[in-house]
């Protein structure tokens, strides 16, 4: 599989996440794979600072700036590594049935990569 399918597959997988469910994301990592997304689909922030009076448009906007220059295929893979590590630490029963195939094939490559 390629850079992009892994990266499909778990945002897929992050999209499917029940609003109620056993992992809750806290702000700081739903803001991380939002800027790695917009890095992955959009490349660059092209858009102008949002005024201070949106805090949360302010806060998005410099979480994705912040990747500057990151090329596409490295902010897919830290998004796939991220995801990663969330379900090496949670289990799989946070990942929906449609993508657990394609999901153990990575855990397992990082399993080995990490011995």
């Amino acid at each position: 599989m390629s850079v992009e399918e892994h990266f499909n597959v778990a945002v897929k997988v992050i999209q499917q996440l029940p609003q109620k469910g056993p992992y809750q994301p806290n702000k700081e990592t739903q803001l991380m794979f939002y800027s790695l997304y917009k890095q992955a689909t959009k490349g660059r922030c092209p858009e102008r600072q949002p005024p201070f009076w949106d805090l949360i448009g302010r806060t998005k906007w410099n979480a994705w700036n912040r990747l500057a220059d990151m090329p596409k295929e490295e902010a897919m893979q830290r998004y796939v590594d991220a995801l990663e590590k969330i379900l090496l630490n949670n289990g799989s029963e946070l990942v929906p049935s449609f993508v657990k195939c394609d999901i153990a094939v990575n855990r397992d490559s990082i399993q080995a990569r990490q011995r």
